[in-house]
């Protein structure tokens, strides 16, 4: 059996992470410009905290996108808490009953750029496999509110990191 490589890079400061989230039920609820425009003003705020969002999509019953949170100060599970309870509260708004999500959410740490541009198109052709549009730029509900810059560090043989 071959065995497992060490990473060769990492990125400590800021991470950033490939989220994903989906609705309680699968229901089809978050397609719609009302949750788009709130998740984007909820992001737009979540800035003044240095959180930055960046490409995203939104498909009828689940959510991907990238968030970069600075390290150790802001805890990603609270975020996405604070992310669900804001979206469950335009739901409520449009009369759509609660339970709104599934407990938890998938979350990975990117370690290059190739791996965002390799996430990046898994997500936008979700809504080509479902579908739900013919080419992937014509689903509305996606975007990128900031892009996310990566700083590689490479890993020395005494365990310790170097800025590359």
């Amino acid at each position: 059996m071959e065995r497992l490589h060490r990473l060769e890079q990492l990125y400590l400061d800021n991470p950033a992470y490939f989220l994903t989230f989906c609705t309680a039920g699968r229901k089809p609820i978050l397609a719609n410009e009302h949750i788009h425009s709130a998740f984007l003003s909820f992001c737009r705020e979540a800035i003044a905290r240095s959180i930055f969002v960046g490409r995203y999509i939104f498909m009828p019953d689940h959510v991907h996108l990238f968030v970069k949170l600075p390290a150790p100060s802001e805890n990603l599970s609270n975020w996405i808490k604070s992310l669900k309870n804001y979206l469950s509260k335009m739901l409520r708004q449009q009369k759509i009953q609660a339970p709104h999500w599934q407990n938890g959410f998938f979350d990975h740490v990117l370690r290059s750029d190739e791996s965002y541009s390799d996430k990046w198109l898994y997500m936008v052709e979700n809504s080509v496999r479902g579908d739900l549009v013919k080419e992937w730029a014509d689903w509305p509900y996606q975007g990128e509110i900031h892009p996310l810059r990566f700083k590689k560090f490479a890993a020395v043989t005494d365990r310790r990191y170097i800025k590359v």
